[in-house]
């Protein structure tokens, strides 16, 4: 579905991505690990177009999208869920869901808005309430819903616990399974609670200094000593890049 081969991004003369080639198969969950500053927030915003990789090739569903625009590439069935949630602040909670829905068949939007607030019913009580009053879990749960309501076919979501409580990680982790198995949504997910993600992912990539160090499975990743050491047991190992 997702093919990213070889891609070199930059922030000015600073090399962020060094190579980069990761798959994302069609109905998978893919999860992206690594510590701070690796690049896994860079990848997802290089396969959205911003900023465009100076060299590689991305991929997406048989159509080279490596330099087109973030507009477009969302047109053709991918939604990001940054880091930090960005929703509007003084838009409503119904509003900031318009937002997500403005490059989607309107023909489609009560449906998709009653699929939102399905996933989260929170939203739909606080639709008229302004998003920058929410809570982090509600915020967070509406800036996952505002990229549903594109009809993505992948779902790229990065670290979408930060600064959650335990409940709410757990009922976001449960969502993002259910958004995959029952809406048929593939997800990349880049996400800081390794455990959580390798347990949910079918696959996954260990991104180390902006290069890609490890790949396998979800279990054979947590099974790993190096990734136990490093981002399971207290996160005192490295990883080699």
């Amino acid at each position: 579905m997702l093919s990213v081969a070889g891609i070199r991004t930059f922030y000015g003369q600073i090399e962020a991505l060094k190579g980069v080639s990761i798959e994302v198969r069609q109905g998978e969950i893919v999860t992206l690990i690594g510590a701070n500053g690796a690049g896994k927030s860079t990848l997802l915003m290089s396969i959205c177009g911003n900023p465009q990789p100076r060299a590689g090739r991305i991929v997406f569903e048989g159509q080279d999208i490596t330099r087109l625009s973030t507009h477009a590439i969302v047109r053709h069935g991918l939604a990001h869920a940054p880091e930090g949630r960005r929703i509007f602040p003084r838009m409503s909670v119904l509003e900031n869901l318009q937002m997500g829905a403005t490059v989607a068949d309107p023909a489609h939007y009560a449906d998709d808005l009653a699929r939102v607030f399905k996933l989260f019913p929170i939203l739909e009580r606080r639709q008229q309430q302004r998003g920058g009053t929410l809570s982090g879990g509600e915020q967070q749960m509406l800036s996952i819903g505002r990229a549903l309501m594109s009809r993505p076919r992948l779902l790229l979501l990065d670290e979408p616990s930060l600064g959650l409580a335990p409940l709410l990680v757990k009922q976001i982790f449960r969502t993002i399974a259910e958004i995959n198995q029952r809406e048929g949504v593939t997800v990349l997910l880049v996400e800081q609670n390794a455990f959580h993600a390798l347990r949910l992912a079918h696959r996954g990539y260990v991104l180390v200094n902006g290069r890609i160090a490890l790949a396998g499975t979800g279990a054979e990743l947590l099974a790993n000593r190096e990734v136990r050491s490093a981002y399971l047991e207290g996160g005192h190992g490295a990883v080699p890049a």
